[in-house]
């Protein structure tokens, strides 16, 4: 009998957790959100560079990044690996803003 009054208080409590966990997270919810959003990187390659800036070319951005004037980083091994540029950063640069870096 004791084993089963144990089980039955486990699962009293794990219902009593669980709500209690429900309740924060649902008054939370609005606040992770944006939280998380706000935080959030967005990179690009060379290609998509070139679709979210109208005219630009690969060749442009491979230049911009020769020049040290778009910042990147390498995804992969060494020079074969994807350069990959954030979103924000490229925006900045054509907005005439320096990037945050």
């Amino acid at each position: 009998m004791e084993e089963t009054m144990t089980t039955n208080r486990k699962n009293e409590l794990i219902a009593q957790l669980v709500s209690i966990l429900s309740e924060l997270i649902e008054t939370n919810d609005s606040e992770q959100v944006t939280e998380v959003t706000s935080n959030a990187v967005e990179v690009l390659t060379i290609k998509e560079c070139t679709e979210a800036v109208k005219g630009l070319s690969e060749h442009t951005v491979r230049k911009l990044i020769s020049q040290g004037k778009l910042p990147y980083m390498r995804a992969g091994d060494g020079q074969r690996g994807k350069m990959l540029i954030n979103k924000a950063d490229l925006l900045a640069y054509f907005n005439g803003q320096a990037a945050d870096r």
